[in-house]
């Protein structure tokens, strides 16, 4: 990989005059009065920590394609985007433009649900794990003898819990309405089907499966609102539809890549993360920014 573009990795933001508010596996988020700033770094995370590689460009796809999606669902559900526009920045956040553009957007500072919105159109991951032994996915019964990878008879909404540190956990759809209400439960599967048909109708056009993905919503003035991330490799699985075959695991978009090699060479999945050998980086940066080339019909560049 050419060596410029590694060196232009972001792995850490360093803003001293603004408030941090938060600092996840790959995203930092800073605190403006009632807005947040949201910075998208190149840090990659697999099994639950981040690794000492970061991938080139990928802080741009993910801020891009959800971009992109917040366009495309607007008349779905209102979302907390103010702009990605790094010229309409407040001026104390200006100063840091080349740090920012292209990998970070100003949003509404939402009132977050503590439930992680889980929406899968095929049977794949920890889903395909607890099917194959007990014929259910968070409490809901599917056919049988379904594969491994196949397309569900219909998308199914499986919550689960938020987790600070390690894994999320499957709730089943009765748990989440304990912590969110009756109403407000409902509320948030529909919208999540909703939101996950339509994108997913139009990805597959695309020639891109979205077999399953995870939202986040929060409230805010506009209501119920979609925040975060939405429908990027780090929060789905994108599958290339011309090599889509049922029955086994599939090639992928996203991150998967890199969790099959850290599982090639055996990794304990304990700390020290190990950092990837320059290929897997290379193919890994190729992989998300062809997944929002295919999407979107733009180079990143473009």
């Amino acid at each position: 990989m050419n060596s410029e573009l590694l060196d232009s990795v972001l792995l850490h933001t360093d803003f001293p005059d603004l408030t941090l508010h938060a600092s996840g596996k790959v995203r930092d988020v800073y605190r403006l009065g009632d807005q947040l700033l949201f910075v998208a770094t190149d840090r990659i995370s697999a099994f639950d920590h981040v690794l000492a590689s970061g991938i080139p460009r990928k802080g741009e796809v993910l801020s891009r394609i959800s971009l992109f999606w917040f366009d495309f669902l607007r008349d779905v559900v209102p979302n907390h985007l103010v702009t990605a526009d790094v010229d309409k920045y407040p001026p104390s956040v200006r100063k840091y433009a080349n740090q920012l553009r292209g990998r970070s957007m100003l949003v509404t500072r939402a009132d977050m649900f503590p439930v992680e919105c889980v929406v899968r159109g095929y049977i794949s991951g920890s889903a395909w794990k607890e099917y194959r032994a007990s014929g259910t996915v968070c409490g809901i019964k599917l056919p049988a003898g379904l594969r491994e990878s196949e397309q569900l008879p219909e998308p199914i909404f499986t919550p689960s819990t938020k987790a600070t540190t390690g894994h999320d956990e499957n709730i089943s759809f009765d748990a989440m309405t304990q912590l969110v209400g009756p109403e407000l439960g409902r509320e948030l599967r529909d919208l999540s089907l909703s939101v996950y048909r339509k994108a997913a109708d139009y990805a597959r056009g695309k020639g891109i499966i979205i077999a399953d993905t995870k939202f986040e919503f929060g409230r805010t003035a506009a209501g119920v609102t979609l925040a975060d991330e939405v429908l990027t490799p780090d929060s789905s699985r994108f599958w290339p539809a011309d090599k889509y075959q049922p029955g086994k695991a599939q090639d992928s978009f996203d991150k998967q890549y890199v969790r099959d090699y850290l599982e090639q060479i055996n990794w304990n999945k304990q700390p020290p993360a190990p950092a990837l050998p320059a290929e897997i980086v290379r193919k890994t940066s190729e992989k998300y920014q062809e997944a929002y080339r295919q999407l979107t019909g733009r180079a990143l560049d473009g």
